[in-house]
């Protein structure tokens, strides 16, 4: 299971970088404000045109996502606690340390995508003097890898199998939500979303690939 996991894993990380590479020269045109050349031209302005632009459901997912990194922290006490009891790094859970390697992952695309910009956003958000980057959707990428990888381990940290089930699907329903509503608000392009789901599945087969293999141990 875990060598499958891993195998798709490295697949999707590489459509992942092979869909990078399309958005930066298939249908490039000016379509972005200020003049920004955005990939996929056709397919992202008839989108973003037909959607419109809806700043409550901006607001409601920035909400959401401070949610989802308010979950961060609780894993991270959790393995900061292990830490101070265990008196040993190596000994703290390996799933947490799996889970850090994770989120500093995330953190180091995000970076990355914010200095080699591969998409502006389709507008100029307020507050702001010009266009940000947007590709691919830091907040899909947060949401899908946070709540993803919390659901694979709550198994383990949770119990009462009742309650797991329950926390498992307010992970997939906060997800939806976040991803749905941050291209329904208009502050994205389609494939910014697309581009934050493949990064973010990538992630989360190699991530449930070495929690398989923990668990195995």
């Amino acid at each position: 299971m875990k060598r499958d996991d891993f195998r798709t894993g490295a697949a999707l990380a590489i459509l992942a970088a092979l869909f990078t590479f399309l958005v930066r020269v298939m249908d490039v045109a000016a379509i972005g404000p200020a003049g920004t050349q955005v990939g996929f031209s056709h397919l992202n302005s008839a989108v973003h045109d037909a959607l419109g632009v809806h700043m409550a459901l901006y607001k409601l997912t920035q909400l959401l996502g401070y949610a989802v990194l308010s979950l961060v922290a609780v894993f991270a006490v959790v393995g900061l606690l292990q830490l101070i009891r265990r008196k040993s790094l190596w000994k703290v859970d390996r799933e947490i340390l799996a889970l850090g390697v994770l989120y500093v992952v995330v953190f180091a695309l995000y970076i990355l995508f914010e200095k080699a910009i591969v998409n502006y956003r389709p507008v100029i958000m307020p507050g702001e003097l010009a266009p940000e980057a947007s590709f691919p959707s830091s907040h899909t990428m947060l949401a899908c890898t946070v709540l993803g990888s919390a659901a694979l381990l709550l198994k383990k940290y949770v119990k009462d199998e009742s309650l797991a089930r329950i926390l498992r699907v307010a992970c997939v329903i906060v997800m939806a939500v976040i991803v749905c509503g941050r291209l329904l608000s208009g502050v994205h392009w389609l494939t910014d979303i697309i581009g934050g789901i493949l990064y973010s599945a990538a992630l989360l087969f190699l991530f449930s690939g070495a929690v398989g293999a923990i668990e195995e141990k």
